[in-house]
């Protein structure tokens, strides 16, 4: 029997908290699919987060590790794919019958963007293996869709450049190691980080400086309650329906 008060205490946590759908709705579906964007959408989530890669033709696809080892148990790099050869590779999939496959920007975004209120970009371009994603990506992204979206990456490099392309572009220092001036040198409003290496100073300096703070991967409730009250204001999440009232 559920608690008298969990439901009060999941819509505390609504209210409190922005919650990014991570990769989709990843636990029923392949993560960074278009059928887990879809079941996100569905499931009520507003606020997503998904990765990007230049393919050698120029297009933009939908995926979070550089080769497709891990997810079609091929060593292929994507920076050696078109669009028309991800159709080759059907990625592993335990949840359906139905094959999945690496998308393209342009197949998730009509997915998620009706009702988004914000969607996390990350470019996946550590060490600018794709030269050339940042003003792909701003020139192949449509201009109303620029004030909900939100870049980040682990390459602080890569941000830079989007800054310099893009000044009006908004940004999210994703960190393994906090540095407060890294984010302000980007003018980034958010500073992302995996939530065991938060701590309750890092929310304090970063509203100090008017910087909201977003943790990964949360897929627990308590969990996510405490870390709203140490200051985190969302997190990224594999599972929305956990949150929701």
């Amino acid at each position: 029997m559920a608690h008298p008060f969990a439901n009060a205490l999941i819509i505390f946590y609504t209210i409190a908290m922005i919650y990014f759908s991570h990769r989709g709705a990843n636990t029923k579906r392949v993560q960074n699919t278009v059928e887990a964007f879809a079941l996100a959408h569905a499931q009520g989530a507003t606020h997503y987060e998904l990765d990007v890669h230049l393919l050698k033709d120029g297009a933009l696809a939908v995926h979070h590790d550089y080769s497709l080892i891990n997810t079609a148990g091929v060593e292929v790099q994507l920076k050696n794919l078109t669009a028309t050869d991800l159709q080759q590779y059907p990625l592993n999939n335990p949840f359906t019958d139905k094959p999945a496959y690496v998308p393209l920007l342009a197949e998730v975004l009509p997915v998620i963007t009706p009702g988004a209120e914000l969607v996390n970009i990350e470019l996946k371009n550590d060490g600018n293996i794709y030269p050339g994603l940042e003003e792909k990506l701003w020139q192949q992204l449509p201009k109303n869709l620029w004030p909900n979206i939100l870049f980040s990456s682990f390459d602080y490099e890569a941000l830079a450049r989007l800054r310099a392309l893009a000044p009006q572009a908004r940004l999210g220092l994703l960190t393994r190691k906090f540095d407060v001036q890294q984010a302000l040198a980007l003018g980034a409003e958010s500073v992302h980080m995996n939530h065991i290496r938060f701590v309750p100073e890092i929310a304090r300096v970063c509203h100090a400086h008017g910087l909201n703070v977003y943790c990964y991967t949360v897929n627990d409730v308590v969990l996510a309650r405490q870390l709203a009250q140490q200051g985190v204001d969302g997190i990224f999440t594999d599972d929305v329906t956990l949150f929701k009232p």
